[in-house]
């Protein structure tokens, strides 16, 4: 690795290899080389050797992989799967739906109508999440009662519907979950963090970036 690519590496930014947009590590994705030549993404920030990033946008990816990209910026053969948006957006997936069984296992989190009510009324929540195959309805009552307790302090809640109800029920250990809200814990604000990636990476980026909901997703919360 070279002086430039070292810098590039430990510093402050990094720059897609696709737009030349440059941002911190948080809200890009890394991709590492293996030994096979073969493009991986590193949705950790974890794998050894040198890294490459793009724009943490399902576009940007698609593009890098169509054009050779990651080839050009590795300086080296590099194989990148025609589907790789579609791998990066499943490890997100499941990285976030793994923290929210821990939010559920540290008790920060409670699912159900009645319960996220009382947790609203309560003043005590930091997210709703509402199940992407729910009823509108019970969204929008949700949402009125959470800007009748909080007014304007109601924007600060994260809102997270990226979820279908089976997702949710395997996470939770819960059956037919539609309505859960996550209550102030440091696991909580992790699992924000990696669903606000996952948000931002299919919508290209009209989610929060994971330094507004006060985590790293790359960080492992200690309970």
């Amino acid at each position: 690795m070279g002086k430039a690519e070292a810098a590039e590496e430990s510093g402050s930014e990094r720059t897609c290899i696709v737009t030349g947009w440059k941002g911190p590590p948080a809200e890009m994705l890394r991709f590492a080389l293996s030994g096979e030549g073969e493009v991986a993404p590193d949705i950790r920030r974890r794998l050894p050797g040198r890294g490459v990033w793009t724009r943490l946008d399902a576009a940007t990816v698609r593009q890098a992989a169509a054009k050779q990209a990651f080839a050009r910026a590795f300086r080296a053969p590099a194989k990148a799967a025609p589907d790789l948006a579609e791998t990066v957006d499943r490890l997100l997936e499941d990285d976030a739906l793994q923290f929210l069984s821990m939010v559920n296992k540290a008790g920060q989190v409670v699912a159900g109508a009645f319960k996220v009510e009382g947790a609203i009324g309560a003043g005590t929540v930091i997210g709703l999440i509402q199940a992407s195959d729910g009823a509108p309805d019970g969204a929008q009552k949700t949402e009125r009662l959470l800007r009748a307790r909080l007014g304007e302090a109601a924007e600060t809640v994260s809102r997270i519907n990226i979820f279908a109800s089976r997702q949710l029920d395997l996470a939770l250990g819960r059956s037919n979950v539609i309505h859960a809200a996550l209550t102030t814990g440091e696991v909580s604000k992790a699992f924000l963090a990696r669903a606000e990636r996952l948000k931002q990476f299919r919508t290209g980026g009209a989610a929060q970036t994971a330094a507004s909901v006060g985590f790293d997703a790359s960080e492992t919360p200690s309970g």
